[in-house]
């Protein structure tokens, strides 16, 4: 549906419509300053943005559980949920975030389950619980039953429901339309509104607004084996970069270890709560070596790891499927799971199994390999949903007052000093926002929590500032609006023009190519869907959880010469901007190109290896020097041009050109309880 017309301006505009984007509607209707002026006779204007039907938000593909200490199967402790969130993320983790995370989920679970998700109950009627990978009872001790579920399709209970309360709330959707450009005002310190194209009419609409949220989920189709869906492109991300804004700690992507063997395709974590066992091609139960205490259930980041290292020392095994193909999976052992448990707790995984590979896990081990799944790192946020800034101090003062920090002559991250500025009226909850709760490796069960709780957060502290000036009030101070109109408008303008180009023809897209399969990208003969498989392949290849500084300077060169020109090349083969897809599909594929860079930047600058990255030139954790967050951007125009007349002068050999295009800052990690210590599991 879309909306019968727009308002002049909006007090709130949500862009996304899965768990995070959700919670933060309800959130925002439901908060006691919302309640008030609804009682004086001024309801908010809010408009809910998605390039999809909201049930069809990847929301409802999460499948193993939403993590709680309810203690409703084995006793357990916030605290402990607390601790071993900190640990998950390699101490990459803000424990500020962490602590409100693990005491507030709880509560989460609890009024998700009062809205009518339907969770699966233990004998006595209570919340089920089972295992999850790194979540523990006593600090880091045995593993404890705390993820909450639905047999394995939580995510799709969750979604189902948050969906029906915002009907019942009367929440306007804007349903497949696609957000082109997150719009601020000129001097950045502001939201303005968004611009976006209506699927159903090719109309380009500028959507004026006094706040925005941001809630786009993830970027996991920037590697071609992943269980994302189709639509997770990153669009968020790239929408804040293009608005020279910042991204935190973007390398860190998560490979989730069962992915079902050349398709990508999850099969749950919950396979292995369930008793689930991974083995090798001598049928031995490798995890004991890697993890003894907690094996199959360690953290996702150590099981991935092992599974590769179980592959390079000659120990893997070929897809059943190509039986002559390269030996790069391992097995999923379920056939000592009851078949009658199976068909109980893990009816979508047998689903999956049975129609994609052929196989009946109840007597056929499975073979699976690493999938790319979830995006630690995204737009900064604070604990209350607020995007902001880091502006870094100037090192120089503090290296003078404290010389024994320096390494190798310089201050390292770890050391620097900033303060946070907080853009006015701009969001971000869910996979899109880092609010570094998981650090560098995310424990499963904890992304729903995330995007519920931190989204509810979110929509409270929108809800505080409409109360302050809601747009219906008569009392409506308006005088900031021709501002944000104006910016707005203008941007929906530079939209109009560029889909005008794209609708004009194709161009030759052949660019640049010295040969290679990856270069050869610049020839794909305009279409965004080939262009987008390719980056894929190359992502796999530069980063798929482990990589070097080789094979991420191979990848950003690659993406300099022959993808960024592609990209830019495309353009559409029909004149009709109505129910055109690949408009759409050359937008996602720039904004993939784009982040792509960034996190391939990223990844180039932390020098070490932490949670979910694994290099192998940098093997250990450097806490000396890389505990910090990391910041970046991309150089505005009139940056790039400085930049490159300074080398000019300089008489200086260019630098690579993705790294040169990316700045990168440090932000030091809130440590307030648990002083780093060595992650063992």
């Amino acid at each position: 549906m879309s909306p019968k017309r727009l308002e002049d301006m909006y007090d709130a505009v949500i862009v996304g419509a899965g768990a995070a984007g959700l919670s933060a509607a309800l959130g925002l209707l439901r908060s006691p300053e919302i309640e008030d002026l609804k009682a004086q006779g001024v309801g908010p204007k809010i408009l809910v943005v998605s390039k999809l039907q909201p049930l069809r938000s990847h929301t409802g593909s999460a499948e193993g559980g939403i993590a709680a200490s309810l203690g409703n199967v084995e006793p357990d402790d916030w605290h402990w949920h607390y601790y071993d969130t900190i640990k998950g993320g390699d101490w990459l983790v803000d424990q500020d975030a962490a602590r409100l995370l693990a005491e507030y989920a709880p509560e989460t679970v609890i009024n998700l389950e009062r809205q009518g998700v339907a969770f699966s109950r233990t004998e006595d009627g209570h919340i089920a619980q089972r295992r999850f990978g790194g979540h523990t009872r006593d600090f880091g001790g045995e593993p404890v039953k705390r993820a909450a579920y639905a047999a394995d399709r939580i995510g799709h209970q969750i979604l189902h429901t948050l969906w029906q309360q915002c009907v019942a709330q009367g929440v306007e959707f804007a349903e497949e339309w696609y957000v082109t450009d997150l719009v601020l005002t000129e001097d950045g310190s502001q939201a303005a509104g968004i611009v976006a194209l209506d699927t159903h009419t090719g109309k380009v609409q500028a959507v004026h607004a006094r706040n925005v949220l941001i809630a786009t989920g993830g970027a996991g189709r920037l590697f071609h084996t992943t269980s994302n869906s189709w639509d997770l492109t990153g669009d968020g991300m790239a929408l804040a970069l293009s608005a020279g804004l910042q991204l935190e700690d973007i390398e860190f992507v998560q490979f989730h270890p069962t992915g079902l063997a050349h398709t990508g395709i999850l099969l749950s974590e919950a396979a292995r709560a369930e008793g689930g066992v991974l083995r090798n091609a001598d049928g031995e139960a490798f995890m004991e070596r890697y993890a003894p205490e907690h094996r199959d259930l360690a953290a996702r980041d150590v099981v991935s790891r092992s599974i590769m290292a179980e592959i390079d020392a000659g120990r893997g095994v070929a897809d059943p499927k190509d039986p002559n193909g390269p030996k790069d999976c391992v097995w999923l052992d379920m056939t000592g799971i009851a078949p009658e448990r199976m068909a109980e707790a893990l009816p979508q995984v047998v689903e999956t199994i049975e129609q994609y590979a052929n196989l009946d896990p109840a007597k056929d081990w499975v073979p699976i390999k690493p999938t790319a799944h979830y995006t630690m790192g995204g737009i900064p946020i604070t604990t209350d949903g607020e995007v902001y800034r880091w502006n870094e101090s100037d090192d120089s003062d503090l290296a003078n007052a404290h010389p024994e920090w320096l390494i190798d002559g310089a201050l390292p991250p770890s050391r620097t000093l900033g303060d946070r500025v907080v853009v006015d009226g701009l969001f971000a909850a869910g996979e899109c926002s880092c609010v570094s709760v998981h650090g560098a490796n995310r424990l499963g069960g904890n992304s729903l929590l995330d995007a519920c709780l931190f989204g509810t957060r979110a929509g409270r502290t929108m809800a505080a500032r409409i109360a302050e000036n809601p747009v219906d009030s008569p009392m409506s101070d308006d005088s900031a609006d021709d501002a944000l109109i104006e910016a707005a408008d203008q941007a929906k303008d530079r939209r109009a023009a560029e889909l005008a180009d794209l609708l004009a023809g194709n161009t030759d897209a052949s660019g640049d190519s010295d040969g290679d399969s990856d270069a050869e990208a610049a020839s794909v003969n305009g279409n965004p869907y080939e262009l987008m498989a390719r980056l894929g392949s190359l992502m796999d290849r530069a980063l798929a959880v482990r990589c070097n500084a080789e094979s991420i300077g191979a990848a950003s060169d690659q993406l300099d010469s022959a993808f960024r020109p592609a990209a830019e090349a495309l353009r559409a083969r029909s004149d009709t901007a109505a129910f055109n897809q690949e408009i759409t599909a050359i937008w996602e594929v720039r904004h993939l190109v784009e982040l792509a860079g960034a996190v391939l930047a990223a990844s180039g600058a932390r020098e070490e290896s932490r949670g979910a990255m694994y290099r192998t030139d940098h093997p250990e954790r450097d806490d000396e020097r890389f505990l910090a967050h990391s910041m970046i951007r991309l150089l505005s125009p009139e940056e790039r041009d400085r930049l490159h007349d300074e080398i000019a002068k300089a008489g200086q050999n260019e630098p690579a050109p993705a790294f040169a295009a990316h700045p990168i800052s440090w932000q030091p990690v809130h440590i307030t309880d648990y002083p780093p210590k060595k992650r063992e599991y």
